[in-house]
């Protein structure tokens, strides 16, 4: 039944408050009728319902798993590649697989994943992802506004950041953060820059949750602070580990819990980890060079 005590039929559709959750209506004037005599008791339980999503641990990080090795991905970006032809991320061990493969076997150079021959020229490779933004790829979409960004075109890059958030592209949702927090190419918002920041976090973003974390310490909010290191660190984030040890000696994380931030991290990081990958990391440090030199291609 809504408010007025109208019960669902054919002619009549009972909507729920978006807010809440809890109550439903028969028609606008139904809930504008309704709506101040509960109005504080809704933006309570809508703010409940919003930390239940905040607050549950995602399953995996933001970058999900590599889609030829099915390993998880690493959050720190220099361990993947981007491949422009299909806008697919693999981890830094099948490229590297594939390069010596193909080096080996004086192979053309293929994607190895859509097995697409690689762009030659910048422009070929610029083609590829206008194709992919055509048909909505949030990944090309995020790559086309952090190119615009960095060549200072802030109005560009918010339309295709926003768009590719408007997809689920965690990323996207924290460079807007970003964007909003220090004014560029729009009005400095920090509702905005929080709410962008809470969906990325919600994806699995563990900086983003790690931000939100700091942000809640300097408001004084600790608990809450603690809650969003918690679920960081247990995804693999160096900075929230570290600022669990530190809330665990402020007597604000018990034993049991440090204890289990430390097994999760060090679970989150060992799954990430593949004899590929490790031969890739150690021939870079080897050679001083950084692991991104591989997504090059």
């Amino acid at each position: 039944l809504c408010f007025r005590g109208i019960g669902e039929n054919d002619e009549i559709k009972l909507k729920k408050c978006t807010a809440c959750k809890s109550v439903r209506y028969c028609s606008v004037k139904c809930q504008k009728d309704h709506r101040p005599k509960r109005k504080n008791e809704c933006k309570k339980r809508a703010a409940e319902l919003r930390d239940e999503l905040l607050f549950k641990h995602p399953e995996s990080t933001h970058m999900g798993d590599c889609p030829i090795c099915c390993l998880p991905l690493s959050h720190d970006p220099q361990k993947s590649a981007l491949k422009v032809c299909c806008c697919t991320v693999i981890c830094i061990g099948c490229e590297y697989a594939n390069k010596r493969r193909e080096f080996e076997g004086k192979f053309e150079h293929k994607c190895p994943f859509c097995r697409h021959p690689g762009p030659k020229t910048h422009e070929e490779a610029e083609g590829n992802l206008m194709r992919r933004i055509e048909v909505n790829d949030p990944s090309a979409l995020y790559q086309m506004g952090t190119s615009r960004r960095n060549e200072g075109n802030y109005k560009s890059a918010s339309e295709y950041l926003s768009k590719a958030a408007e997809l689920g592209d965690a990323t996207a949702h924290y460079n807007l953060s970003v964007m909003y927090r220090e004014g560029e190419g729009v009005e400095k918002d920090e509702k905005k820059e929080l709410r962008h920041l809470e969906e990325a976090a919600i994806i699995g973003h563990p900086f983003a949750r790690h931000i939100l974390g700091v942000t809640e310490q300097r408001k004084g909010r600790r608990n809450r602070a603690v809650k969003h290191w918690m679920i960081a660190a247990k995804l693999g984030e160096d900075d929230s580990l570290e600022n669990v040890k530190m809330a665990y000696r402020c007597g604000l994380v018990s034993k049991e819990d440090l204890a289990s931030a430390l097994r999760a991290y060090q679970a989150a990081i060992d799954a990430t980890k593949s004899p590929q990958r490790d031969e890739v990391e150690a021939a870079c440090k080897g050679l001083g060079l950084g692991s991104r030199f591989l997504s090059n291609s």
